[in-house]
């Protein structure tokens, strides 16, 4: 039996949050930051003009007020974006940031 050391989400979420502008242009990159908000349109749906899809900067939180999908942080907004399990989306990020994902 295999043994698998636990992801270590909240500090993924952390290092992602401390390069959350550089993430969210990466992965939205004709969005534009308002204040502490990016605004881009949802990748998702045929969303056509911008507004309604935010992701606060400096908590990770992010949301579709047009759609109520929403996400307490960067991980759980590239679970959404990619289509992907929260695990497979937390390596995912480390990995972006170089970072080991356990504890």
């Amino acid at each position: 039996m295999t043994t698998h050391k636990p992801i270590a989400f909240a500090r993924i979420a952390s290092a992602a949050r401390a390069q959350a502008e550089s993430i969210v242009s990466r992965w939205l990159p004709n969005g534009r930051r308002e204040g502490v908000e990016w605004i881009a349109l949802n990748p998702m749906r045929g969303d056509a003009r911008p507004g309604s899809f935010k992701i606060n900067l400096r908590t990770g939180s992010w949301a579709d007020f047009a759609t109520g999908d929403r996400g307490g942080d960067l991980v759980s907004l590239a679970a959404y974006l990619f289509r992907l399990k929260q695990a497979e989306a937390a390596l995912r990020v480390a990995s972006m940031l170089g970072l080991n994902p356990y504890e």
